[in-house]
């Protein structure tokens, strides 16, 4: 079990750490990673921090059975990954195997075949249609390449998928350094600070931004400056047509959740705009010119025209004297998703919010690797998007549990 567990941060109790344990030629190994990688500046952050552990692992003479994901089944984003194993070798300073497949007879000889020290990247875990659902005969497959598991890839800790809490339920499992390094630099923001002015910046455009960011972690932080989905379900729940904005995987389920939020939020404790930039979706994920129109919330039938989503905001004055408080007063602030469409080149909103935090930079975390990669930023990050909002709001996650119900046994 741990060692030093008084050190460790919350959630890792009663976890095996992979820094504690011996390691030695001949282990056969699964480590777990969170290769969804972005595009662009930044985006291969997830790879990077995992590092450290497989060079550790590969210099004990470990044979190592590298799982990832990226993109989704459900709409054919998932692809293979080789550029991925050209990179790790690149950095790690010796070759990565790709092979193409994670599952059957010829993944398996794979597996076995492994030298001391020889790490490979086997198939996307979400080519398989059971992976997001938890398939449990998939996690076997997976549970084949190896006979423990490094759990790395924080950045997926909260999924309850067959790469890892299905995993973890075939075979014995230890917390990577890279997942302890990510739980111990999200500490300071963790859970409600009555001595601290706390700010939550929540954009992005996934379901959990509103589940989680809007509703869990606002409750623990003072001030809420919604963007993107987020903003869009607060409009919709006030009132105002949204035309094609986004609103998540599950629209109905998330303007229910923003209308609960709006009705208990006090007035201080939740910006929304007066004035948004609406833009037309390109059907390529960009967005054509912005005009600006104003919301008022007296008229709530007003709103978006037909055929446009919105895709920025001007942060309120009074909105934007809160942040310049936390700067002053030794506050903190978490971003969690872009505040606006910011890579489309709406950056109004985004670059305000920005500007402002810089002053108080080392109290200031992004999370996430597309708010990463997205964003200009020099301060503290995450590669977890929704399982560190998910920690920071309670404390664990899936993977974690997953982890401390381990059985020695097993």
């Amino acid at each position: 079990m741990t060692s030093g567990a008084s050190a460790i941060p919350p959630g890792l109790a009663g976890v095996r750490l992979l820094a504690d344990e011996p390691l030695a030629a001949g282990q056969r190994w699964i480590f777990s990673a969170g290769f969804n990688v972005a595009d662009g500046p930044g985006g291969l952050g997830r790879v990077d921090t995992e590092l450290a552990d497989l060079a550790r692992l590969s210099g004990a003479g470990a044979r190592v059975a590298l799982l990832t994901h990226q993109g989704r089944h459900a709409d054919g984003s998932a692809r293979h990954l080789g550029d991925l194993a050209t990179y790790l070798g690149g950095r790690l300073g010796c070759p990565v195997r790709y092979l193409p497949w994670s599952t059957g007879p010829e993944a398996r000889a794979a597996a076995a075949a492994l030298r001391d020290g020889e790490i490979a990247l086997f198939g996307n875990t979400r080519l398989h249609a059971g992976e997001e659902r938890n398939d449990p005969d998939l996690a076997v497959e997976f549970a084949a390449l190896g006979e423990r598991v490094a759990m790395g890839g924080f950045s997926k800790a909260h999924r309850r998928h067959a790469s890892t809490t299905g995993l973890l339920g075939l075979l014995p499992g230890w917390a990577a350094d890279s997942l302890v390094r990510e739980l111990t630099l999200l500490g300071p923001w963790a859970g409600r600070d009555p001595t601290r002015f706390s700010v939550a910046v929540v954009g992005g455009r996934k379901q959990e931004k509103v589940e989680v960011g809007l509703r869990r972690l606002g409750s623990a932080y003072d001030l809420v400056i919604p963007g993107g989905a987020v903003l869009n379900c607060l409009l919709a729940a006030r009132g105002h047509p949204v035309a094609e904005s986004v609103l998540g995987d599950s629209p109905a389920r998330a303007v229910e959740v923003a209308a609960e939020v709006l009705a208990a939020a006090a007035p201080d404790a939740l910006h929304l705009p007066e004035e948004v930039a609406v833009a037309r979706p390109d059907g390529s994920g960009g967005y054509g010119e912005a005009r600006w129109l104003r919301l008022d919330p007296r008229r709530p039938a007003d709103g978006v025209p037909p055929g446009y989503a919105v895709v920025d905001f001007t942060v309120l004055p009074w909105a934007l004297a809160a942040l310049d408080r936390l700067v002053g007063g030794g506050g903190r602030a978490v971003v969690a998703g872009p505040p606006s469409a910011y890579r489309a080149g709406h950056r109004r909103a985004s670059d305000q919010v920005l500007t402002r935090l810089a002053g108080a930079r080392d109290d200031v975390v992004l999370l996430g690797g597309d708010t990463v990669a997205e964003l200009p930023w020099s301060g503290p990050t995450s590669t977890g998007g929704g399982s560190a909002l998910r920690y920071l709001a309670e404390g664990g996650c899936a993977v974690l549990d997953a982890l401390r119900d381990d059985d020695d046994g097993r």
